[in-house]
């Protein structure tokens, strides 16, 4: 007789679920101890917990574009400030569009919040314009660009504040020089620069206007020897009103240099990517951007020319909001991409990044109000939804308890595994992705509490169905599992993709209440998988549930379980009539 074949391994888990738990019990000692480790045992907290910082900013008119305030103007500022802000790490910053020319601006309180503050007070369009007039007040920070595909550059041994820009496509040639320049062609403060050049290339001073320089350009000379960069006002004004075609002044951003700029060539929306990045070979810290198509076309025709000038008519500057962040001088064509290293600190280099990434906006904008906003408020709703919470967590306890009796302890403990992964997830995404509580995402926690409980449910009633036909505790376990795991699984899915859309397209507070009814989505998915699955299928060898005691939640007598089917044999009435 033929040996019976072996049957295939019950499913769940049910010789091995040991397994199950110690997987789920070595993730929750990793993540509290990473926590713990990285000194972030709370979740960090949005604007309306934690407060901050709320900006108000006004949009004006530009000269020549009345009709430049507009709702797609507005729309794209406020996604570029948005990344801005967002690009210096700080979390759950708010920013919306107010009536038809205001953008409010909320950032919480954290690191960057000051850092992010400025960055967004600093909201007019992005230029590069060619150098015509530099005049030095202390150290000016004079920049040099030169294309260098192997990366040679090199910091001038000057002790003044001098970087080095080069191109990562173009090819150098043998008389490139790759270290930084002084500024030449300071004008002392007797001296009234021309803007023009000569013909080879060096910028005329004069003590006054030459007769044949028409108004305009005189009217420049007076403001550019008038310009104090060493007071805040004074930047401020510099190159006021002026157009991407008009020839302007401006100070440098640390106001100890001022210049005249030719007509812009290039514009922020030009500039596809920019970012600060260590020079493994020099040991410092570089900028590296990339252009467009059409901006790469651009500024490979600006650099042409500025290389065959002579210092400081070889520089470009960078302008932002009327000051110039850098000025390097081109020593070969560039395109493609560029590269500006030199005296750069981290910070330095990944500020200049963020400007040149997020840099242009559309329109221009004046800061109306700056609020300090208190955590008084978003504390008191917080403490109004935590009890509101904790009454219907206690609502479902008791549920659990009268309706399931022993089996609300597995669904207890399976809450209590999903509260710790939930909690220390989210003290951990907060520094790894920004992700910041606020009373919408506590909310989705608390929605989640029903989402879990759900679950439990389903899995609990497929047992008691299964001992309602009159089967013993153990085999209904194993066979309501996969019933209850399909329709878990359905459930869940669900849910996650409601969160996911949800998160796709809104924008500010309910992005963070849809990220938290995901994540706690999947982690219902993880709990019941690795936890409550394993635990009632230790629970059903103890003699307390196994047997059917009354407060088990599992008594065949109260659930109206059907007796057990018995097979009968069946007796043949004898055909011949003497057996009878």
């Amino acid at each position: 007789m033929a040996a019976p074949k072996k049957g295939r391994g019950p499913s769940g888990g049910q010789g091995r679920p040991g397994r199950a738990l110690a997987l789920i019990l070595i993730a929750m000692v990793a993540l509290t101890g990473g926590m713990f480790l990285s000194g972030h045992t709370t979740p960090r907290l949005g604007i309306d917990l934690a407060g901050g910082t709320s900006i108000t900013l006004k949009a004006k008119s530009q000269p020549g574009k009345p009709d430049a305030i507009n709702q797609t103007n507005m729309d794209t500022a406020v996604s570029i400030i948005e990344r801005r802000v967002n690009g210096l790490g700080v979390s759950e910053a708010e920013v919306q569009t107010q009536g038809r020319d205001n953008i409010i601006v909320n950032i919480p309180k954290g690191t960057n919040s000051k850092q992010a503050r400025e960055q967004v007070g600093t909201t007019a369009q992005l230029y590069f314009r060619p150098v015509l007039t530099v005049t030095a007040g202390q150290a000016t920070p004079t920049d040099t660009a030169s294309p260098s595909a192997s990366g040679s550059a090199k910091p001038s041994a000057s002790p003044s504040d001098k970087e080095t820009a080069s191109g990562s496509k173009a090819t150098p040639s043998a008389g490139a020089t790759t270290q930084g320049r002084a500024v030449t062609g300071a004008l002392t403060k007797d001296t009234s620069p021309s803007p023009s050049a000569s013909t080879s290339g060096t910028p005329k001073a004069s003590a006054s206007p030459s007769a044949s320089v028409d108004p305009a350009t005189a009217e420049l000379q007076k403001r550019f020897a008038a310009l104090d960069c060493s007071t805040k006002a004074g930047r401020a004004k510099a190159g006021a009103n002026a157009k991407p075609t008009d020839t302007t002044i401006a100070c440098s951003s640390e106001g100890d240099a001022k210049y005249v700029l030719g007509p812009a060539e290039v514009s922020g929306t030009d500039v596809d990517s920019a970012k600060a990045t260590i020079d493994q070979q020099r040991g410092m810290w570089i900028v590296q951007m990339d252009f467009t198509d059409k901006g790469s076309k651009k500024f490979q025709q600006i650099t042409s020319k500025l290389s065959q000038q002579q210092s400081p008519m070889n520089q470009f500057a960078i302008a932002l909001d009327g000051e110039v962040v850098s000025a390097p001088q081109v020593n070969e064509t560039l395109s493609g991409s560029a590269e500006i290293s030199g005296s750069f600190t981290q910070q330095s280099a990944q500020d200049l990044a963020n400007v040149l990434s997020y840099g242009a906006l559309p329109l221009s904008f004046d800061e109306d109000t700056v609020t300090t906003v208190t955590a008084a408020l978003g504390g008191e709703q917080l403490q109004a939804g935590l009890i509101a919470g904790a009454i219907g967590l206690a609502l479902v306890v008791i549920y659990l308890v009268a309706y399931y009796r022993g089996l609300a302890l597995i669904a207890l403990l399976s809450l209590l595994v999903s509260g710790i992964l939930t909690y220390t997830l989210m003290s951990l995404l907060g520094p790894a992705i920004g992700f910041a509580l606020n009373l919408p995402a506590v909310c989705g926690a608390i929605v989640a509490i029903g989402i879990t409980a759900d679950s439990f449910i389903v899995y609990f009633e497929r047992i008691r169905d299964e001992i309602r036909d009159g089967r013993t505790l153990r085999p209904a376990v194993e066979r309501a599992w996969p019933r209850a795991r399909r329709t878990i699984l359905v459930s869940d899915f669900v849910s996650f993709l409601a969160a996911a859309v949800l998160f796709i397209v809104t924008v500010g507070k309910v992005q963070g209440f849809a990220f938290t009814l995901g994540l706690t989505t999947l982690l219902d998915v993880v709990v019941v998988f690795l936890f409550t699955k394993p635990v009632m299928t230790l629970m059903a060898r103890t003699k307390f549930f196994s047997g059917g005691h009354p407060w088990s939640g599992l008594d065949p007598k109260r659930l109206g379980a059907k007796p057990p089917l018995r097979r009968t044999r069946r007796i043949n009435a004898p055909t011949d009539p003497k057996e009878a």
